[in-house]
């Protein structure tokens, strides 16, 4: 008889495994003078907070252009921007790109109706990526020569991923005039 008597001391030793990945349980929240009030108001600019006042930006300009990619709701990058972006991509490990449309250079239909069909999604290749540069600077001697050659064309850095072999990021670097 004693040998099929446990002590619950025992038994308590004994968990499954299970039970020894069991969470504690909730116990309620913290005082609720730890947290502070909120307050409705109609001023957009108090939803967000980086720990000061937040300014809205609107969009550049708002009505008559396309946008594209990255960064394409800013007014066009200077020569000093596109330098610092490339200098960007080159330091992420990224490989540098530069392409080119002639045509239309939004995403369009012309050739077919069919859903999920679209032209002007790919763009065309200058030259081949630029593996292995480290220099910003022949990036944008590549550029020059592209709106040297066709001054009326969308032209768009692109970063390379060559690990997962997808492109990350596209900016625009030159738009025809008008655009």
């Amino acid at each position: 008889m004693a040998s099929s008597m446990v002590s619950t001391a025992a038994v308590a030793a004994r968990s499954t495994p299970a039970q020894a990945s069991m969470v504690a349980p909730f116990t309620g929240l913290k005082s609720v003078s730890a947290f502070p009030a909120t307050r409705k108001s109609a001023d957009i600019t108090t939803i967000a907070s980086n720990g000061g006042r937040v300014s809205c930006m609107k969009v550049w300009p708002t009505t008559g252009l396309k946008k594209f990619e990255t960064l394409s709701y800013l007014p066009p990058l200077t020569r000093e921007q596109l330098y610092k972006e490339v200098e960007f991509l080159i330091r992420e490990k990224l490989i540098p790109c530069l392409e080119f449309e002639l045509g239309n250079g939004f995403v369009h239909r012309e050739h077919h109706a069919s859903p999920g069909y679209y032209d002007g999604r790919y763009w065309t290749m200058w030259k081949l990526p630029m593996f292995g540069c480290t220099d910003p600077v022949q990036v944008l001697k590549e550029l020059d020569e592209i709106i040297d050659l066709h001054p009326n064309a969308f032209v768009r850095i692109v970063g390379f991923n060559n690990i997962r072999q997808v492109q990350v990021t596209s900016v625009i670097a030159h738009r025809p005039p008008g655009y």
